[in-house]
């Protein structure tokens, strides 16, 4: 089953999005607070009182209007296959957007899966993976510089000393290509003016220290500690600080081509030697030529970031998403246009 979805955006305390608008085809694209599409999602946004309704966030199919999340707990064996159904349950496991920051975002971490566990009662933390798309001035913040305590960390929170905070962690110029992998636990943030694909694990908690962003919308209480407490909240960080070249040694993922000839390119970006938490892919495919894509016996998401084209006998054309269920040992991609598609997989299994 090849499922085309909708775009579906959420609300965040950071502005962007123009970029999306415009891959959407909008009239009159914008900077808003809806910065954010995401895809193959069968998560709801947690947004607290700016919350839009128990299906923000959440995946539709085009031509049904029903959830992704849905449709596969119809039958989660068939769609994501019996083996990702015995370890991970009903769930795909995994969580892809594209991020468009017209604005820094606040200073932030996500639970790894152990926090997460006893913090939350969930089975995912939000280790979490950058592809680095364009933007006028690509730029994220990644991680502890080495020193760091606790305390310290604290005391900047609790006298919102921003510069303060901004010092403790790593400026990083990104470029076109670049892909980070963030664990679970590691202090973030991505830069004012970036545009970036994220994959991660399929939660939205995050704690956030400063108290106000950049453009000076004041982030509620429970935005900030999601329900921890403005105590507990800090046990989620990772005060293990690193140098810069220890920063990317871990942090920075290698492109990897995996096959090509004069037809199409597919490389990998995020591999399971990197995590596994997820893994994505890259497919160039030239006009007139055809990929075979086989699912493993599990399920994939795509993006089509241009081009036209048909999988299968499902058309295509570049801002769309589909989701291929695990019922399709294969599904042919042939490129009427040259084409750039972003693959997918959830959790190692």
């Amino acid at each position: 089953m090849i499922i085309k979805l909708d775009n579906p955006r959420a609300w965040r305390t950071y502005c962007g999005g123009k970029k999306l608008d415009e891959l959407e085809g909008k009239e009159n694209p914008k900077i808003s607070h809806f910065p954010e599409e995401w895809i193959i999602s069968c998560v709801t946004a947690n947004n607290g009182s700016h919350s839009l309704g128990p299906e923000e966030g959440l995946s539709h199919a085009l031509e049904s209007g029903i959830t992704l999340k849905s449709i596969i707990e119809e039958d989660p064996r068939r769609m994501l296959g019996s083996t990702h159904y015995k370890k991970y349950g009903s769930t795909p496991g995994v969580l892809i957007k594209l991020i468009d920051s017209a604005e820094r975002l606040s200073v932030q971490v996500h639970p790894n899966k152990e926090k997460a566990r006893s913090l939350f009662n969930s089975q995912f933390g939000k280790t979490e993976c950058w592809h680095i798309l364009g933007g006028d001035d690509p730029n994220i913040y990644i991680g502890f510089k080495e020193g760091v305590t606790r305390d310290e960390w604290k005391n900047y929170f609790d006298v919102q000393d921003i510069s303060g905070m901004l010092s403790c962690l790593h400026h990083v110029k990104a470029k076109i290509g670049d892909t980070f992998l963030i664990r679970g636990g590691v202090p973030h943030a991505i830069g004012k003016d970036t545009f970036l694909m994220e994959i991660q694990e399929p939660t939205d908690y995050t704690i956030r220290v400063e108290r106000t962003t950049p453009s000076g919308l004041v982030i509620d209480d429970i935005l900030c500690h999601q329900g921890l407490g403005f105590y507990k909240m800090f046990d989620c960080f990772d005060y293990n600080g690193t140098s810069e070249e220890e920063l990317f040694k871990t942090a920075l993922c290698v492109k990897n081509i995996i096959s090509s000839n004069i037809g199409y390119e597919l490389s990998s970006l995020i591999s399971y030697d990197m995590t596994d938490c997820f893994s994505m892919e890259s497919l160039k495919l030239k006009k007139g030529y055809q990929y075979k894509l086989s699912s493993a016996k599990s399920f994939i998401g795509l993006y089509i970031m241009n081009g036209k084209g048909f999988i299968d006998d499902e058309s295509y054309k570049g801002g769309e998403q589909l989701f291929i269920s695990a019922s399709n040992d294969e599904a042919l991609i042939s490129a009427k246009e040259d084409s750039l598609i972003y693959i997918f997989h959830g959790p190692k299994v």
